[in-house]
Parts: structure tokens; sequence; C-alpha cells
């Protein structure tokens, strides 16, 4: 039995993706947002799992959140709500599962990929994790047994160039041993945007709202 934690915002216009602007005005900026979120609830529904969670800022809205159990981040920087949502999300009725924690800036990613990561960290066992790195020295994804593993995120400075080398030292400082995944590109700036939505299938949102920019009349986007 395993788990995946979705955390994200809200799309809100001036408060999603702003480091998307320019070129994208703020409604793209969060219109870009909530397909990728979109798209990656969409694969964490298609992902064999025995509980979906989602840990929120902000109020739904139009965001599809079925089939998932919704719970708010607490106050705090990043790192305490990271920490947070994984004591949230492994409080189900099935008790502490193996939960990989992504957000909605990878919505590249497809239901092979989640559920081998998952079996990395159950064939690994208690005392282990798992994490995925980006380019830009941040990671997509964490894997952990327990909350215990995810606390040390509280110290953690995120959105750093070093945040996935100081994660991995944390998390082998309370006595893990780290299993790496594979890398994908996330959606910080406009160039990671294209380049993650030549990855999602044509269909998708994602590709849509990025091309939809692209293709805008010059000096609108």
């Amino acid at each position: 039995m395993t788990a995946l934690l979705v955390i994200t915002k809200a799309p809100v216009p001036g408060r999603s993706k702003t480091r998307l602007s320019p070129p994208c005005t703020p409604g793209q900026a969060a219109e870009i947002a909530a397909a990728a979120i979109g798209d990656t609830l969409d694969v964490v529904r298609a992902t064999p799992v025995q509980r979906r969670v989602v840990a929120l800022d902000g109020a739904p809205g139009a965001l599809d959140l079925s089939g998932c159990v919704v719970v708010r981040q607490v106050d705090g920087d990043l790192g305490t709500r990271l920490a947070q949502a994984f004591t949230d999300a492994m409080a189900g009725p099935e008790g502490d599962l193996p939960t990989l924690l992504i957000g909605m800036d990878t919505p590249q990613v497809f239901p092979d990929l989640l559920a081998a990561s998952l079996a990395t960290l159950v064939a690994a066992g208690p005392g282990t994790a798992v994490l995925g790195v980006a380019p830009d020295g941040g990671w997509w994804a964490l894997g952990v047994h327990s909350p215990d593993g995810a606390a040390v995120l509280r110290d953690v400075p995120m959105s750093r160039a070093d945040t996935a080398v100081l994660t991995r030292a944390a998390l082998e400082g309370a006595g893990l041993t780290v299993l790496d995944l594979p890398q994908l590109t996330d959606i910080d700036h406009f160039a990671d945007a294209v380049t993650v939505a030549a990855l999602c299938p044509p269909g998708s949102r994602t590709r849509r709202a990025v091309d939809g920019v692209v293709a805008g009349p010059a000096g609108t986007a």
C-alpha cells in the first residue's frame, strides 16, 4: 500500500507562477499553473495507489480534486509546509504508508514513473528515502516511509540552487539512505514551461496553455 501527495497553490493571477512574467501576463501565468495542476492530478488519479492527498494553499475554485483527500497547508515557510503536509497526508485510516510527494511543476510525469518511484521506495524498505532532483538544483519528488523522515524539511532552505544537496544531507543526517529518482525539469521560468510542455501529450492542458502564449500576438504575452 502506497500514497501520493501533491502540494500546490490554488491558481490565482498575480500569485501563481509569478516568475513566468514576463513574457506571461499574470492571467496567463495562472492559466499555465491551473493547466499544470490539472494534468498532474490526472496522472495521480491514474497511478495505482491506496491514498491520494492534495495539500492545498487557497480555495479550490474550479480545480478538479476528485479522488483526492484535501488538506490545508499550514502557515510558515515552504520547508515547514512540506513537512506538515507529509504528517497530514500520512494520518489516514490506513496508517503511515510509503508516500511520494510531488508538486504541480512537473506535469510531464506519467503514471508508470510515479508507480516505479514508489516501488523503489517500498523495495528499499524503512530507513530509506527517494529523491528526484531538478536541473536547477531543487527537487521535484521526495518519498519517505514516515512523517519523521520528512520532518528534516523544516530546517532545509528551499528554492535555492543547493536545495536538493541540502535536502539529501538532511535526510542522510537523520539516518536515512537516499536513493535517486530520474531527474525532471520543473516549471519555474517561461523557458522551463516551454521545455516541459514539449514533453507533455499534445492534447494536455499544459501544452495548450504554453503554446497559446508562444503563439500569441507580439507584445501581448
